[in-house]
């Protein structure tokens, strides 16, 4: 269900897009985002900061888009969010020397010292590029194949990324099973 919440913006701007275009798609992604931060905050009572800065982002450079109708604006969106997570994984890292990736997922896994440094740094790289590759996509081929790359190409490389680190840090998992 989380899943499915997490991309429920993303899916219907996708849908909007191929049947009405792009200005619409950035209404219906900018009410997305509206409702699913409404329902986190009555569901749980609290939303995560993150959520509260892509809200934010999709207001404000999906906003620019509907009053400008430039698609520019849109465009940049995913690059700022990545750019927003990647450097705040750094500046946490580097100026309050804190592993933000260790704070949220510490609980859930025990890995040495130096994993947790190159699970920072690799997901910080991870979404420079992504931000880095999403310019590309947008200045370099139209608005459909761009729009086709943030949903398919965006989720793809994510999922590669995530099976790529799973492998990574199984060597670190220890079995629960005691041997006989």
């Amino acid at each position: 269900m989380k899943i499915f919440l997490d991309f429920f913006p993303i899916i219907l701007f996708f849908v909007v897009f191929k049947a009405y275009g792009i200005y619409a798609a950035t209404a219906v992604a900018i009410a997305a985002t509206v409702a699913q931060i409404a329902w986190l905050w009555r569901k749980n009572g609290f939303v995560e900061p993150m959520q509260w800065v892509s809200l934010g982002v999709i207001v404000v450079f999906g906003g620019a888009t509907l009053i400008t109708q430039d698609e520019t604006f849109i465009k940049w969106k995913p690059t700022v969010l990545y750019w927003l997570m990647g450097g705040s994984l750094w500046v946490g890292h580097l100026v309050f020397k804190r592993n933000l990736l260790r704070q949220l997922m510490g609980a859930q896994l025990t890995l040495p010292e130096h994993a947790w440094a190159v699970l920072l740094h690799s997901w910080a790289v991870f979404f420079t590029g992504m931000g880095v590759l999403n310019l590309w996509v947008a200045d370099h081929f139209d608005t459909d194949t761009w729009v086709s790359f943030k949903l398919f190409g965006g989720l793809g490389l994510m999922l590669v990324f995530v099976l790529v680190q799973g492998i990574y840090l199984s060597r670190f998992m220890q079995d629960d099973k005691e041997e006989v």
